[in-house]
């Protein structure tokens, strides 16, 4: 797609969240675990051979992922003129 338009990223991901107003040591201590079971070299490998590539981020980095793309998809929407149903 990016060969006809420039620019064009349109990527899936997965992620895992916790309610707002989680207490900072809870999330710590869940992203610090996750993070280990995903670099885990048998996990790592069997994401990577399921087409998935294993990320690892602070709180701050996947929020930050997270607010970057619904600014992006917000204008997409905003652009195409679309409406949900």
């Amino acid at each position: 797609m990016s060969e006809f338009l420039s620019g064009y990223d349109a990527t899936g991901w997965n992620g895992i969240g916790a309610p707002r107003g989680t207490p900072s040591a809870i999330i710590e201590k869940l992203n610090k675990e996750i993070d280990a079971i995903v670099l885990d070299r048998a996990m790592k490998g069997r994401l990577i051979s399921l087409g998935v590539e294993p990320l690892s981020m602070t709180p701050a980095e996947f929020g930050k992922r997270i607010a970057d793309d619904t600014e992006k998809w917000a204008k997409v929407i905003k652009f195409a003129k679309i409406k949900a149903e």
